[in-house]
């Protein structure tokens, strides 16, 4: 009987073990901008994901410069926003403060939102943006700066529009609902809808997946 027991228990641990090596692979790696999921090993991705995103340098809600060292090494969600929108722009906010509030006290995670009308969204904008948000998690930056940077960044870094990827030409607006997870290494791993509460959770899930590939 104890032989059948301690069979059961290791049985049960090897699956458990399994289960856990599935959940950390689970998580595809995006090298293009038609978002074409690649499942590999972490060791696979070192050798054949080129796509990082790129260097940036913005202004937060505080006047405060973020850059690609400020967040190096930690896992980040980034989205495109604008303070004056009535459509989906409220709708992805408040979405995205859930996962805010899930990682509120988390060092290893960061959220930006980059501004798409960085002309008129300047810091105290965006700072009473926050503020008539409710929003006061300091890992959740609300970025402006140059135009064409941003629009750049999100085009060519972030695939931010990829159902088109980078093909839209520089000025033409960029309006999107789609929220970008990027791994500390800085490659993109997940795409959402922000504006569907379900796939925040999602995001959620994707990031604690993240996180495990870290232990």
């Amino acid at each position: 009987m104890f032989r059948i027991v301690s069979l059961l228990l290791s049985s049960s641990v090897l699956f458990s073990c399994i289960q856990k090596q599935e959940e950390v692979l689970k998580l595809p790696y995006y090298n293009t901008a038609d978002f074409t999921p690649l499942f590999m090993s972490e060791e696979e991705a070192a050798q054949k994901i080129t796509h990082t995103i790129s260097d940036f340098r913005f202004l937060n809600q505080d006047s405060v410069w973020i850059s690609n060292t400020s967040i190096e090494g930690k896992i980040h969600a980034a989205n495109f926003i604008f303070t004056r929108c009535g459509s989906i722009c409220p709708v992805m906010t408040n979405n995205f403060k859930f996962v805010a509030n899930e990682f509120n006290h988390d060092s290893t995670v960061a959220l930006l939102s980059y501004s798409v009308t960085p002309w008129i969204d300047e810091p105290h904008v965006l700072k009473k943006y926050r503020r008539d948000n409710s929003i006061q998690n300091p890992n959740w930056h609300f970025l402006t700066g140059d135009k064409a940077a941003i629009y750049t960044l999100a085009r060519t870094s972030y695939f931010a529009e990829e159902d088109i990827g980078f093909s839209k030409d520089s000025n033409q607006f960029l309006h999107t609902e789609h929220v970008i997870l990027v791994d500390k290494n800085k490659r993109i791993r997940g795409v959402y809808n922000g504006t569907l509460e379900l796939e925040m959770q999602q995001l959620m899930d994707d990031i604690n997946a993240l996180k495990r590939e870290e232990d």
